[in-house]
């Protein structure tokens, strides 16, 4: 359903995120600051990540370059899903990913780990956070807070790297699940304290993305999965602010996802959006989910996609325009302008 008067980008997301009426579908895009962005190059330099996300200066000027400068409807906090790992007591480097010193294979590793306070182990983040919101409230516009999934963090801490498969922690789930539901454990307590404390720093609507619980078929993802994604959207309670969840990989797992009790899915490319939008009706609003490679087409082109995405969500409950997975480094601006552009005239929006 659709209100005609004219909404502000922080009322329009909002609203679409809780399946209230809206002029038209929100857009912003996942990963939406970063290298495909020369001003986001130049501000970054050569200085190594980690620390550019600690500094407070840098990383909300890059958060905001996205509305600035391609014309998105909402700001994400810039951070990484890694940043509040290391305050557990592991040793993290970035080559380009996070590689971790002394992987996580026994139960003595998980009882070792701390259990910090991140208002006081990332102080940095809700300063960003704060300072954020104190610009984009006169704008109308919202703030989105995110964190990294347990089993996410869990496939880089117990592999030590990235992986196409993860098979280290995939056998841990036969062959050591004991490990694994304690260090998932350890690890929801972080997320939900983390995602708290962002909520109280003035984020307005917070993404989990769980880049990995795709490899998993749905039987696994039930059992391992599923009851974590639960237990954060019911601790952090929707009246705050709107839990939207990404799976990676995740098309067999879309009716389970709609389980989790999040009030938005953040949908793989790979997802059939009508299809999902008539199955799952007024259980959870949905969001995306243009391939990331498209935005490498000519604009008329992904205008078209674009206008096929705005009337395949309109039998969802609610329908935020996104990707189906972050904007890849090598993206044509062009593209990404293009796409925000077309979000806004699929709307009757000039």
């Amino acid at each position: 359903m659709r209100v005609l008067k004219p909404l502000s980008p922080r009322e329009r997301l909002l609203r679409a995120c809780r399946g209230e009426p809206v002029d038209r579908p929100p857009v912003w895009l996942m990963r939406q600051a970063g290298r495909y962005l020369p001003e986001y190059r130049r501000v970054r330099g050569d200085i190594p990540f980690l620390e550019f996300c600690r500094s407070i200066e840098r990383a909300v000027e890059v958060s905001l370059q996205p509305v600035d400068l391609v014309g998105s409807e909402a700001v994400i906090l810039f951070s990484d899903i890694f940043v509040p790992v290391p305050s557990l007591g592991v040793e993290v480097d970035f080559r380009p990913g996070p590689v971790v010193a002394q992987p996580i294979r026994s139960l003595a590793q998980v009882e070792k780990l701390r259990a910090p306070d991140p208002r006081e182990s990332v102080p940095f983040v809700f300063e960003i956070l704060r300072r954020l919101r104190r610009e984009l409230d006169s704008r109308e516009l919202p703030l989105i807070g995110f964190a990294g999934a347990p089993f996410t963090l869990a496939a880089y801490l117990v592999e030590g790297h990235g992986s196409p498969q993860f098979p280290v922690l995939r056998r841990m789930l036969y062959a050591a699940p004991d490990v694994l539901r304690a260090l998932l454990a350890r690890l929801t307590d972080l997320v939900v304290r983390y995602l708290d404390a962002q909520i109280e720093a003035g984020a307005q609507v917070v993404q989990l993305f769980d880049t990995w619980a795709g490899l998993l078929p749905e039987a696994e993802y039930r059992q391992w999965v599923l009851p974590v994604h639960r237990e954060i959207a019911a601790k952090l309670g929707s009246a705050r602010a709107p839990l939207v969840l990404f799976v990676g990989g995740g098309p067999h797992l879309v009716d389970a996802m709609a389980e989790s009790g999040a009030d938005v899915l953040s949908l793989d490319w790979r997802v059939d959006l009508a299809s999902a939008a008539q199955r799952l009706g007024s259980r959870v609003s949905l969001q995306g989910n243009l391939d990331p490679c498209a935005l490498s087409a000519p604009p008329d082109d992904i205008a078209r996609r674009v206008r096929e995405l705005v009337a395949a969500g309109r039998a969802a409950r609610g329908h935020v325009l996104n990707l189906g997975h972050g904007v890849l480094p090598d993206t044509p601006v062009e593209g990404v302008r293009a796409f925000v552009s077309a979000a806004r005239e699929a709307g009757g929006e000039t």
